[in-house]
């Protein structure tokens, strides 16, 4: 019993003890004010400050620490902590269009007045816009802070090695953004051996700072903060990762982000990583890592909880990863993210065994067979990506016992059976889906009544029949942000209910489908909204929908005019696509998009007419381009094929100096190619202007084009001669080669051309950077093929068929080693075809009819592959295979042996036939020495050989004369019995 009040006493005082604490406190808040000198020194740094929002309206007040974002100390009354982070600002920093928050980011300069802030430890500015202006050198003086983060705030240039005098600093964020479009230049360091004075850091995150300058110390220098337990540097150029650390000293270390980095190693994980024994985080995304996880299976993977390796060449089986996993006594992995990482094979049963599994992405692989019925055990899965993948089978219900799954992904796969609410009815909490299937046998069927359990936010249902009405149940879906439903056989006109969510649609696709209708006049969609209603049946005027970037109205039945006001209701337009419909626009409207402009003459509405791309291809536009066309300065692309389009080309489109892309083929344009286009628009890469009516010259501006990597002028009534100057065109006489990098799935657009590569018309989307085409066909240019055009090494297709071309090809053609078309028919060329041009070992389309060569047609190498007879013909001094025509030498033999030799090797034939002759001669004289010798030696040394010799003689003259006078006595007999009379 003494015991027990023992014990109520002593709670009693810690009550009391805990209620004066909180008194004190109190009575403290109320009397302590800040410093003046604090005070003035936030003015000053707020002086220097943008605040276009107004963000700091409160600091005005006496009191400084009753300021918005700071925190003074309850005794003292310093300043202690200054918290100014925006995440309205970051929101929009990664958005590529500015809108309407970039007004609530703080930017400016950091003025020096900080250092009176003699008692600050937390400081955060991240998330606002700087500009890419330096940090400054003065903040390594702070010597009390503790916590420093200025990331995502557009900070730029060299990272002062001064903060490495921080020795107290706890926390340290210096990420550089790699999306924001405000900071044009991100930062960079010479080296990170100031590191080594943050003693005390625990957190690092260097994220997309360019460490590239640090090479191979870097490791060796963070290897000494012994203390650091999350270590970030993603995106930070790093090439060298070394394959072993002899002291590792990471003994703290729980995280590790060495993501986005490109490093030269030829195995997947070096072995020191795994003997860090407290990491728990891993994440070596996109690293160029190769080879197979062999440390699965050892067991050294069995404490982490995340291991992220996607974007690199891992290959092998996909069931070995996951068994090795599942072999742990207790695994502990809660994200697997293996994506794009060229794994193969089929998901083994052992997956349900990771029952701390949370995500799982196995995206863009090539995965087979079903989804094993196991995964109904991971309970705490939340995401799950097993798009881009060839598995197939039916889908297992037991995705339904999946409660926290959030994000389910299966698109683009080979899925079979039917998807029905049962496979959903426990999925309460999924926000994100998506699925698609190439075989057609798959279906999504439920109910017309079905009430779905959860409330999605995105959903994408592709190439899956669906229709032909609208889903009923995506009208229980009042949160949905992101709507795509393609190719998905509905023919409905698009119902009032999804009109209705346009103000939080973000993302629109409806596109191939049957859709029908009128859609309606006006709309007030999301901020930067992405709409694709292409490929459908839909009609009328064109909408004027508020908000929406990007308008895709491609292939659809849209007629009249183009509005005249689409420039002020559509004031967030960045990219227009309304190819293939039947769109008219009259000299008056023809520059609706800038007539708002032109008429109230506001600068500013000029800064908001930010089009990147038009599209009004295959339409029924007339008239000109006018010459009072408005100056789009960040117009990169403009195709305006396939209408009536006529007169000379605008010169208005020169200020268009963004330019890459620009097509006006199939059009009755007339005048010059325009000089201009090569002095002006000089990030140009692609010029496409086929079947029209330009006349004169090719402009040498045009060289000047330096990224111009297609070039199509065919089809014309062009002259003059071809301009040396086009092998210089940097892009194609480049020998580097170019790696695409994979789009996401909701990438801003895609250029499209129509090229005629290999005599065909194809269209190019995803690949057109990779086409490299000059196409000079069907016009009267005349002269020589230049020498300088054997210059393009990367020159894919050369077409100058149908000209007046003369002269030789040249003999260095083979240096166009990465040609795939060659078309030089219906010229006037000569001579023989170069021996060069058996080199180029990619040439697989070739046309060299209805010329004057000669000569005998090359038989090695690619050569062999042209069987085709008619890619020779009209040429009737060439001869060999695969002509009729077979190529004789002067003295009848066949000379197909000796027509592909080059020189020196005609000089060494020449030689050895002298040579035979030579020896022949000296043959036939000894032998008729030996053979006179052998016989009238014998005759001369032996005298019975001699009488022997001589007697055959006579024997053989006396045996002559019989034989003689006998026939000469019949032959006589018989000339004397056909000259007598018959009895």
């Amino acid at each position: 019993m003494p015991i027990t009040y023992y014990y109520l006493l002593l709670l009693l005082l810690l009550y009391l003890f805990t209620l004066y604490i909180s008194l004190e406190a109190h009575r403290s808040d109320s009397n302590v004010f800040c410093k003046e000198m604090e005070r003035k020194a936030l003015l000053k740094f707020k002086e220097r400050l943008t605040d276009p929002s107004n963000r700091l309206s409160s600091w005005v007040d006496e009191d400084c620490c009753k300021w918005m974002g700071v925190e003074c100390s309850n005794r003292t009354g310093s300043v202690i902590h200054l918290d100014l982070k925006n995440n309205d600002c970051y929101k929009e920093s990664i958005n590529i269009e500015a809108g309407p928050h970039i007004s609530s980011c703080l930017g400016g300069e950091i003025s020096s007045s900080l250092l009176d802030l003699n008692h600050l430890d937390y400081l955060d500015l991240s998330m606002n816009n700087f500009q890419g202006i330096p940090i400054p050198s003065f903040l390594g003086s702070l010597e009390k802070l503790t916590y420093l983060n200025l990331s995502y705030a557009s900070f730029g240039e060299l990272l002062p090695p001064h903060l490495g005098n921080l020795s107290n600093l706890v926390y340290l964020d210096l990420y550089s953004d790699p999306y924001s479009i405000q900071n044009p230049q991100s930062s960079w360091v010479q080296d990170l051996h100031w590191l080594s004075g943050l003693s005390s850091l625990e957190h690092l995150n260097l994220g997309f700072v360019n460490l590239s300058l640090a090479r191979t110390d870097w490791l060796q220098t963070l290897n000494m903060l012994s203390f650091l337990s999350e270590l970030h540097l993603p995106g930070c150029d790093l090439q060298n990762l070394p394959v072993s650390l002899p002291r590792s000293n990471f003994t703290s270390l729980l995280v590790l982000d060495l993501s986005y980095n490109h490093f030269e190693v030829n195995s997947s994980i070096p072995q020191w990583l795994y003997n860090i024994s407290n990491l728990v985080e891993l994440d070596l995304s996109y690293c160029g890592m190769k080879g197979p996880l062999f440390h699965i299976a050892w067991g050294d993977l069995c404490n982490f909880q995340k291991l992220a390796l996607s974007g690199n060449e891992i290959g092998g089986e996909i069931s070995e990863v996951v068994e090795g996993l599942s072999a742990c006594n207790n695994s502990s992995i809660e994200e697997l993210h293996l994506g794009l990482s060229q794994l193969a094979g089929q998901l083994p049963d052992s997956l349900g065994d990771l029952k701390n599994l949370k995500s799982l992405q196995l995206y863009y692989n090539s995965l087979s067979g079903p989804i094993p019925a196991s995964i109904e055990r991971l309970l705490n899965l939340e995401e799950l990506d097993l798009s881009y993948n060839v598995m197939n089978g039916s889908i297992p219900e037991g995705l339904g016992k999946l409660t926290k799954l959030a994000l389910l992904e299966l698109c683009e796969n080979l899925w079979e059976g039917v998807l029905s609410e049962y496979h959903f009815q426990g999925l309460t909490k999924l926000e994100d889906f998506s699925i698609s299937s190439s075989n057609k046998t798959f279906l999504f069927k439920v109910s017309s009544d079905w009430v779905p359990p959860f409330s999605l936010t995105n959903i994408r249902i592709m190439n899956c029949p669906l229709g032909p009405r609208f889903p009923a149940w995506l009208r229980t879906q009042n949160q949905l942000s992101n709507i795509v439903l393609t190719d998905a056989a509905i023919s409905d006109p698009i119902p009032s209910w999804i009109w209705k969510m346009s103000p939080q649609i973000q993302w629109l696709d409806l596109s191939n489908n049957e859709i029908g209708g009128i859609l309606p006049g006006s709309l007030e969609f999301f901020p930067r909204t992405w709409v694709d209603l292409s490929l459908n049946r839909l009609e009328g005027q064109l909408p004027l929908w508020s908000n929406v970037s990007y308008l895709i109205l491609e292939d659809n039945f849209f007629s009249g005019s183009i509005p005249v006001n689409i420039g002020q209701a559509m004031a967030s337009l960045r990219y227009i696509f309304l190819s293939g419909n039947f769109l008219s626009a009259h000299r008056s409207d023809s520059n609706v998009f800038c007539k708002e402009m032109e008429r109230k003459a506001l600068l500013k509405f000029k800064e908001r007419l930010k089009l990147k791309a038009i599209d009004l291809s295959q339409n029924n536009l007339s008239g000109n381009i006018p010459n009072t066309m408005c100056s789009l300065p960040l117009l990169s692309y403009l195709k305006l094929s396939e209408n009536s389009l006529s007169e000379e080309l605008s010169i208005s489109l020169k200020n268009c100096t963004a330019l890459t892309l620009l097509d006006v083929g199939e059009n009755k344009i007339t005048g010059n190619v325009p000089k201009w286009i090569g002095e002006s628009l000089v990030s140009l890469s692609e010029l496409r202007m086929r079947a029209n009516m330009f006349t004169g010259s090719i402009p040498d501006q045009l060289c000047r084009l330096s990224h111009l990597h297609v070039l199509d002028l065919a089809l014309n009534n062009l002259s003059g001669t071809i301009p040396p100057c086009l092998g210089n065109l940097s892009d194609l006489s480049s020998s580097q080669s170019y790696s695409p990098q994979l789009r996401p799935a909701h990438s801003t657009y895609t250029p499209q051309l129509d090229l005629v590569v290999k005599g065909r018309q194809m269209k190019y989307t995803f690949t057109l950077e990779l086409v490299n085409v000059i196409d000079l066909s069907n016009n009267s240019l005349w002269g020589e093929i230049p020498d300088e055009i054997t210059n393009l090494s990367s020159l894919g297709t050369l077409n100058l068929s149908q000209n007046q071309l003369t002269g030789k090809i040249p003999e260095n053609i083979g240096g166009l080693q990465k040609l795939e078309t060659l078309d030089l028919s219906c010229n006037h060329l000569s001579g023989s075809i170069p021996a060069s041009m058996s080199s180029i070992t990619s040439l697989s389309h070739l046309n060299l009819s209805h010329n004057d060569l000669s000569g005998p047609i090359p038989s090695t190498n690619q050569f062999l592959t042209f069987n085709d007879p008619s890619i020779y013909a009209g040429n009737p001094e060439l001869c060999g295979d695969p002509l009729s025509t077979k190529c004789f030498t002067p003295n009848g033999r066949k000379g197909e042996d000796q027509v592909q030799a080059k020189d020196h090797h005609h000089e060494d034939e020449d030689d050895e036939d002298k040579y035979e002759t030579l020896w022949f001669c000296v043959s036939m004289g000894l032998g008729f020495i030996v053979g006179f010798w052998a016989v009238c030696g014998s005759l001369v040394i032996k005298k019975t050989w001699r009488n022997a010799y001589f007697q055959f003689l006579d024997s053989v003259k006396d045996w002559l004369f019989q034989v003689i006078v006998s026939s000469v006595a019949c032959v006589r007999k018989m000339v004397e019995s056909e000259k007598s009379p018959p009895a």
